[in-house]
């Protein structure tokens, strides 16, 4: 079977919204599909669509062939998702060391004399 990554479209007359999915190339755009992966609102502004990248990845190696636009969203995610880890991973490591707390200081010691 010949698996697809491609656009299901929904929404109404002038105001289009699409959902992300892998279909056999075989059905119709808006027909059956084998699983939902993300979604894409082109009259959105800026960051306008979703995508489980773990399932794009999945499937790809599988064998899914993407569509043009399908592969142009994807790399648009890959970079968003790559630009938001380096903070979450900064903020991770700074609220660790808040939560670590410091050893406690030695008792003093006397000396004998």
């Amino acid at each position: 079977m010949a698996v697809s990554i491609r656009l299901r479209r929904e929404g109404t007359k002038n105001r289009p919204y699409y959902k992300v999915v892998v279909a056999d190339k075989r059905s119709p755009r808006d027909g059956k599909f084998i699983e939902t992966i993300g979604t894409y609102d082109p009259k959105k502004p800026d960051h306008n669509s979703t995508l489980n990248i773990d399932r794009v990845e999945y499937w790809i190696s599988k064998g899914a062939q993407p569509s043009d636009t399908v592969r142009s969203l994807i790399k648009t995610n890959r970079k968003a998702t790559a630009t938001a880890e380096p903070a979450s991973k900064a903020e991770q490591t700074e609220q660790q060391s808040v939560q670590e707390p410091s050893p406690p200081p030695a008792p003093p010691t006397e000396s004998a004399s």
